[in-house]
């Protein structure tokens, strides 16, 4: 069942008041390609610690302990790097958040969404 025009206009609006109260939020549920990267950087992370956990168990096995090390290295690399895919860093063309008061504007937004909910319960829209 599709929404009517009114509901529309509803919900953009509820849209934008949730993108200006909370944008950090809002791109939260939006949806950012900040986890197609991520999964990248914990895939190649996880196949950095077990190839470095391969060379190291080589380096162990044959006594050669460079290579051990370079294994150790490796891991703790593959470790720092799918470590560091999933800080939610803000993007450097991300804009900076806007300090305004919230209690104010939400109390009045939710007022009138009460208002517009009783009007329509009631039957005026």
């Amino acid at each position: 069942m599709p929404l009517s025009e009114h509901e529309q206009r509803l919900l953009e609006q509820m849209e934008r008041q949730l993108y200006a109260d909370d944008p950090k939020l809002a791109s939260t549920l939006r949806g950012s390609g900040r986890s197609l990267r991520s999964r990248h950087r914990l895939l190649l992370g996880v196949l950095g610690v077990a190839s470095g956990l391969a060379l190291l168990v080589a380096g162990v096995a044959s006594q050669f302990w460079p290579l051990g090390v370079a294994g150790f290295l490796v891991m703790l690399a593959g470790g720092w790097w799918s470590s560091t895919g999933w800080q939610g860093r803000p993007s450097a063309s991300a804009p900076a958040p806007q300090q305004t008061p919230k209690g104010s504007q939400r109390s009045g937004f939710m007022s009138r969404i009460e208002e517009r909910w009783d009007r329509r319960r009631d039957g005026d829209q």
